[in-house]
């Protein structure tokens, strides 16, 4: 009897699936995307209705052979591709190089892997969705020709190598635009006044608010004398409670999570990248063994979504879990439903949750890496909590009156936790909480209480100009906006800094010299391509294909028309552009020659005059100001030559501190240092018994700042690394 094949995208999928259905099912892992546009050429034949040529990607090869043969003796072709358009995508470029029949070829979605909803989908399978199809074909022959048709323009213009995007380039436009609205900011001063109150031997605060019928605003004191006048007025006065305002205010928890969200959270709470976030995540959804004998689970739904829907089973599951652990009186009148906002969302998805809600964080623990762990429950709190009930504070408000004048103070008192019962005492943005999230509880006022001043504060402030994006708030500037979709937003990021047009820098981006001169050509010569409300409109009309309300080949021609026109204009109307260093006084310290200031994207630096014959650099900070090497007494074990402390970049652009010998590039000895600049020493890397379960290879137990792990010997090919010691399935 033939069996079933069923083809997933990666390998661990294929580990976790297969187990799942039985022995009537074969189960094979893709590796991915098999087949792509040539590239060496455009591969879009923009004559012919835009029509692509496909290539078989070279790794692919071998993998196509397996599954051509497998296909070939099954009864059935389950194609079980991620359940987005770029699955749907692949799915459907692999029954067309395998040749799969259509009667043969059938298209299964889920948004878990749970033994439930895989077998559930081999029951109900579909065909190809040619729509979402189209549209994935239509976004990748948009990329190409912006890719193909732009950068060897901007190689001609500015310098070889460089590369334009049709969303990338919108994403290197909203940062050069922030730049130049901070460097154009001019701050402005601004006072305030703050009474130091006490009753009853409880101190408290309380803002100037009004004087007579003029409340005062930001900018009512603009100088220290403004202030100064108040405080004469206010010589002698007594401090009386005029009125007590007490109030009861609700706040509601956030929905679950989306993608764009997620990596929001894990910047600001975990200090994750976009990247990182999305590679945890996916450990998660292809499946962790928590069930020693029962084979790997996924622990988390589908993490590139746009959608806040939740399943019924899992709100049912969620209740009887809150109403057991925190009570009935921690759920809502109601289940909660969550409307999506974002533009173009798939409703047919779901947001990202846990796939068995019941399932805690604790629970799970010993199963998982620390990264793995930390991730599951922060979409596990996320969750519970947007199914809870609201969280129920009391606040006051009292003005106090002094000599005419009335300052204002607000306290609240948490009533009921409801939800941060799970949450915590965090709002979904820790960086813009209201002013009553800060203040303090005030002691007990009545109408007519005397007060005692401790003292009154006048500060100085200054406007400060709008913060650097970091990858959180970039993130959600792209989705407010509609420019890209969850399977995009990572990339975007970590393209834009490898292209060196922006670099991260304590977490922040900055534009580098290069990527603001490519921004401002683009401006110039191609303002629709890095127009945020154009890019939007694409991406919706790129939406309407999916829904089959857009023909493909139209969206693609009303692009390209104007967009060619506006590059055979470009070639003859755009300036050529020479990068050349930023002249300094500094000196080559080895041959003397000037030095100028270069950037890339790890920083700036000073760089010959002289290179490629004299290959000399010296790190400079932001100021240009030259970042030296601290002199230490440590010598060079290797080759006797003094050590120093240098500077160069870690993880999220943050300073990193090291030892390093004199003697570089002839000998490139460092060490680790601790904050007060001592030599951390690690033991030698040391066989074990264990082996890599990718490459097989031995697995070395070695030492780094949190202590031991095992590192995989075939480094840097393979970087599988595990805790030490191993936990062992059954988690003893």
């Amino acid at each position: 009897m033939a069996k079933s094949l069923l083809i997933v995208e990666s390998p661990t999928k294929e580990r976790t699936i297969g187990p799942m259905l039985g022995k009537e099912f074969v189960v094979r892992s893709s590796f991915g995307h098999i087949r792509d546009l040539p590239k060496k050429e455009l591969g879009v034949d923009v004559e012919k209705d835009f029509k692509p040529t496909y290539v078989n990607l070279p790794k692919a090869k071998k993998i196509l052979t397996e599954l051509g043969t497998l296909a070939k003796n099954a009864d059935t072709v389950y194609l079980a591709t991620d359940f987005d358009r770029e699955g749907e995508a692949i799915a459907w470029h692999l029954s067309q190089a395998l040749m799969i029949p259509k009667g043969k070829a059938k298209r299964i979605t889920f948004h878990e892997i749970t033994r439930e909803a895989i077998r559930d989908a081999v029951q109900h399978p579909r065909s190809i969705d040619e729509s979402l199809v189209d549209a994935q074909q239509a976004r990748r022959v948009l990329d190409r020709l912006v890719g193909y048709r732009l950068s060897p323009l901007l190689w001609k213009k500015i310098r070889p190598g460089l590369s334009a995007g049709r969303v990338q380039s919108v994403a290197v436009r909203l940062i050069c635009a922030r730049e130049e609205e901070i460097e154009k900011f001019k701050s402005e001063e601004y006072w305030t006044l703050t009474a130091l109150l006490e009753k009853g031997g409880s101190n408290f605060s309380a803002g100037l608010f009004s004087k007579g019928e003029t409340k005062f605003n930001k900018f009512s004191f603009r100088h220290k004398g403004s202030v100064d006048d108040v405080l004469a007025d206010l010589q002698g006065a007594t401090y009386t409670v005029k009125t007590v305002e007490p109030k009861e205010r609700r706040r509601s928890p956030a929905p679950p999570f989306t993608t764009a969200s997620l990596q929001q959270d894990a910047s600001r709470r975990l200090h994750y990248s976009a990247s990182r976030t999305m590679v945890v995540a996916q450990q998660l959804y292809e499946g962790i063994e928590v069930e020693p004998g029962e084979g790997p689970v996924g622990l988390i739904t589908y993490m590139r979504t746009d959608s806040v829907t939740v399943a019924k089973e899992a709100q049912t599951d969620a209740t009887a879990y809150v109403k057991k652990t925190f009570g009935a009186d921690h759920l809502p009148p109601k289940p909660r439903v969550y409307k999506t906002k974002s533009k173009g969302a798939q409703e047919a998805h779901e947001a990202i949750r846990p796939t068995l809600p019941s399932r805690s964080p604790e629970s799970v623990r010993k199963y998982l890496e620390p990264d793995q762990f930390k991730m599951y429950e922060l979409i596990w709190r996320r969750f519970m909590a947007s199914q809870m009930a609201d969280a129920v504070f009391d606040t006051v408000t009292a003005d106090i009156a002094a000599k005419g004048y009335l300052f204002r103070a607000t306290g609240h008192t948490l009533k009921f936790p409801g939800y941060l019962a799970v949450y915590g005492e965090v709002a979904e943005d820790d960086a813009k909480k209201d002013s009553d999230d800060s203040a303090k509880a005030l002691p007990p006022l009545s109408p007519g209480d005397p007060l005692t001043l401790k003292d009154l504060k006048p500060e100085q402030h200054f406007t400060e100009p709008p913060p650097r994006y970091n990858e959180a708030s970039l993130v959600k500037m792209l989705e407010e906006h509609g420019i890209g979709r969850p399977s995009t937003y990572a990339p975007i990021m970590h393209t834009i800094v490898d292209r060196g047009y922006v670099r991260l820098e304590e977490r922040r981006f900055y534009p580098t010299a290069l990527g603001r001169v490519v921004d401002r050509q683009l401006v110039d010569h191609f303002p629709e391509i890095v127009n945020v409300d154009f890019t939007a409109k694409l991406e919706a009309r790129l939406d309407d294909i999916a829904e089959s309300r857009e023909d493909w080949v139209k969206v693609m021609r009303d692009f390209y028309v104007p967009f060619e026109a506006e590059i055979k204009k470009a070639g003859k109307g755009m300036a050529k552009v020479e990068m050349k260093p930023e002249p300094t006084d500094e000196k080559c310290p080895k041959c003397g020659a000037p030095m100028g200031i270069l950037e890339n994207r790890l920083g700036r630096y000073l760089s010959c005059s002289r290179y490629p014959d004299c290959k000399s650099t010296i790190p400079v900070d932001r100021e240009g100001k030259k970042i030296v090497p601290q002199e230490t007494s440590e010598i060079c074990p290797q080759c006797g030559k003094p050590m120093v402390i240098r500077q160069g970049r870690g993880f999220g652009g943050r300073p990193n501190r090291y030892l390093a010998c004199t003697g570089y590039p002839d000998c490139k000895t460092t060490f680790s240092i601790d904050k007060e600049g001592n030599k951390i020493i690690r033991p030698k890397p040391e066989p074990t018994e264990f082996n890599c379960e990718k490459c097989k290879r031995m697995m070395w137990k070695r030492v780094g700042k949190r202590g031991p792990f095992l590192a995989c010997s075939g480094f840097p090919k393979c970087r599988n690394i595990k805790p030490f010691p191993p936990k062992k399935p059954d988690g003893d």
